[in-house]
């Protein structure tokens, strides 16, 4: 014996779908008499691109639904982070939910709302009855996508991610400055502010030891990733530095050349904690009594090491 199985919840059932992050859309077509017509939906994906398909859901209940089936085509536009009005305004009854926004008429034909993130313009190809809602298969005759980011949805509410994101506080830039010593001397480069600077390159996704190899050899110069000799934060330009010691040896580079490491030799370096930074290594170098510095680029304290350890 079967039994029948237990109703499912509707409400409860809507906020299980809730909890898939959708776009958000508003899919638009032109009436009998070409009129725009539109409706907020998230029931949009994609099918194919050989033929290139999409699909999107219309309630049964809409008053346009005869419209959507029986019309040639509809535009399915993505809406961008800043269109939540444009997604309420197609999401409740109104006369002309077309009043408030600024429209054209796309390649096929079906009205594109201005400033979306995206659009697809179609024309149908299948009608396909699935419950409450009918599925609209539309065969895509043209599309756009913008820089701009879509709105999400998620658990009955809209979701910005990337304008949550700009508001964060971000992390300073990592910045690997490479003092690349030889007999005595340290590579000194053209700052571009008509001084010098030891060789620099801010840290992207590759990491610091990839970022450090490629400064390297960017310099066409033979040197070997060393040991940390300062680490200090720059607060006014929203920079963390983290300089190391590289042996090199001498000889002609792509870029800069050797001077003494000397206070007088590294005296035309611009940066003041950097000019710094060399002028201490300088009497380091002399005394063989070295330290790794942690603080900011105005202030910190030394720490101590035994060349040895280097």
């Amino acid at each position: 014996m079967t039994t029948d199985p237990t109703p499912l919840d509707p409400r409860a059932l809507r906020d299980a779908f809730g909890c898939f992050m959708t776009g958000v859309t508003v899919v638009t077509t032109l009436d009998a008499s070409g009129k725009p017509l539109g409706f907020t939906a998230n029931s949009f994906s994609s099918v194919s691109l050989d033929p290139p398909l999409l699909l999107v859901s219309i309630a049964n209940s809409s008053i346009n639904l005869h419209s959507f089936v029986s019309g040639k085509g509809f535009a399915v536009n993505i809406l961008s982070e800043g269109q939540k009005d444009v997604s309420a305004t197609f999401a409740r009854p109104s006369e002309d939910r077309f009043a408030s926004v600024y429209w054209r008429h796309g390649p096929v034909g079906s009205p594109l709302i201005a400033g979306v993130s995206g659009w697809f313009d179609c024309t149908l190809e299948q009608v396909i009855p699935a419950g409450d809602h009918t599925i609209l298969l539309g065969r895509i005759g043209a599309f756009e996508a913008s820089a701009a980011p879509g709105l999400g949805y998620h658990r009955g509410a809209y979701v910005t991610p990337a304008a949550t994101t700009a508001q964060l506080p971000a992390g300073p830039d990592v910045v690997i400055s490479a003092i690349l010593e030889a007999e005595g001397q340290v590579l000194l480069v053209d700052d571009g502010r008509g001084g010098l600077s030891v060789p620099m390159v801010r840290v992207g996704r590759e990491g610091v030891h990839a970022a450090l190899a490629s400064l390297i050899a960017s310099l066409d110069v033979k040197a070997e990733p060393g040991s940390i000799y300062a680490v200090y934060e720059d607060a006014g330009l929203g920079t963390q530095h983290i300089a190391l010691r590289c042996p090199a040896s001498l000889g002609r580079t792509a870029k800069g050349a050797f001077v003494e490491l000397t206070a007088e030799g590294v005296a035309d370096v611009t940066d003041p904690a950097l000019r710094q930074m060399l002028q201490r290594l300088a009497e380091e170098s002399r005394m063989g009594n070295y330290g790794i510095y942690f603080g900011t680029h105005e202030q910190g304290r030394v720490q101590r090491i035994a060349e040895g350890q280097n």
